[in-house]
């Protein structure tokens, strides 16, 4: 039998027609049948190095940095109960010292402010300032004034402590005056007595709780839903650089919020000046540590937000960089910024406030990097919300 050739090609072109995409179908399905399933080994990995992060975190980081603060929060709390039985100038300026290497140590823990301490709002009942100096008074003389509600906040924890030790006297002899007077010293130090013990109780929560079942909750929590831990971290740690280090320490006092208006009372521990920028050094470096996943004791780098990021291949959509790099060099320029500042930070607000408002906006940038980058790279949302513009 002779097949015509034209006859032959139109008929095989028909046939064609009909079964390619059959033919298309089946070669795809091989295709898929026989790819590596990439997308979801990364997806697993991913979900593995989240859990080594949190386990680092919790282990390394952030329980030992609670146990090292609360030795120097208990050396503090016997100065203090010192002071209240026996308030002489030499007891004054030992609990002064022991609360100033406090106060530093908080810098240390502040930034984790999820979990157990937000359960605990312990950085409310700790560290907002400036002190109320009016309603401290007004406690003192009212023993049985509540402690646990809002507006008590700025009147305990260590800035009413800044005011108490340095800001109810010109000298230390005046402040010994007040805490001897004739008719009203018995309520000066009951007063002093109630805020550290509040603080001691505070802490022991916070403290149980990520030493009992709260680790093992932190660290199996491995998704990244609003409840995950590393949701409920991240967006902790991006707040508390944002509103706590670059607004409280830096933005605020200077006028770079506020439509430019300088507060240079509103410093962190405003009564006793000279240790404002070293709490702001401690808690920008604790911040730059905990990013680099550096161990508290040994201070050597583990899993971290930075090896995080390099696992997810996150780079700069600019310049095609690696985003934790972009990061890192952001907390050094402003670490550079922080350390051209002199000591006391209210008297450069005062006389030198340019160089303050450069802190805050080299800060901003970094607020920039990680709420927006490093959230939308880790596919975290962010939780909280802020009404200055970023």
């Amino acid at each position: 039998m002779i097949f015509h050739p034209i006859i032959f090609n139109l008929a095989m072109i028909k046939l064609m027609r009909n079964y390619l995409p059959f033919f298309v179908l089946f070669v795809m399905s091989l295709q898929i049948a026989c790819k590596p399933k990439t997308d979801a080994v990364k997806k697993e990995d991913n979900a593995m190095d989240r859990q080594v992060l949190l386990t680092h975190m919790a282990d390394s980081i952030i329980i030992p940095a609670y146990g090292n603060f609360k030795s120097q929060f208990d050396a503090f709390y016997l100065a203090a109960n010192t002071f209240s039985a026996n308030p002489t100038e030499s007891n004054l300026i030992t609990l002064r010292t022991k609360w100033a290497e406090a106060y530093i140590q908080w810098q240390t823990v502040e930034l984790f402010d999820f979990g157990p301490a937000d359960k605990q709002t312990i950085r409310n009942f700790y560290n907002i300032y400036p002190a109320d100096t009016t309603g401290i008074q007004f406690n003192i003389a009212n023993p049985s004034a509540n402690l646990e509600v809002p507006a008590s906040y700025s009147q305990q924890g260590f800035p009413a402590f800044d005011y108490l030790l340095n800001g109810t006297g010109t000298n230390d002899a005046g402040i010994i005056a007040f805490y001897t007077h004739p008719t009203e010293s018995a309520k000066r130090l009951e007063y002093i007595n109630r805020l550290s013990n509040r603080m001691q109780s505070l802490l022991s929560l916070v403290m149980n709780d990520w030493n009992g079942v709260y680790r093992e909750t932190f660290i199996n929590k491995t998704g990244l839903d609003i409840g995950s831990s590393t949701s409920l971290m991240v967006n902790g740690l991006v707040l508390h650089y944002e509103r706590f280090i670059r607004s409280g320490k830096f933005g605020i006092p200077s006028g770079a919020i506020l439509n430019g208006v300088a507060s240079p009372e509103k410093v962190e521990a405003f009564y006793k000046k000279d240790l404002s920028l070293s709490l702001a050094k401690t808690a920008h470096q604790a911040y730059f540590d905990c990013f680099n996943g550096k161990s508290f004791h040994a201070g050597i780098e583990g899993p971290s937000l930075k090896t995080y990021l390099n696992a997810l291949g996150a780079k700069d959509g600019v310049t095609g960089q690696s985003l934790s790099e972009i990061i890192n060099a952001q907390f050094v320029q402003c670490n550079n910024k922080i350390n051209g500042l002199n000591q006391n930070l209210y008297q450069e607000i005062v006389s030198n406030n340019q160089a303050v408002k450069d802190v805050f906006t080299e800060m901003q940038a970094a607020v920039r990097m990680l709420k927006v980058d490093m959230t939308s790279a880790m596919s975290i949302t962010i939780t909280f919300t802020d009404n200055d513009g970023d």
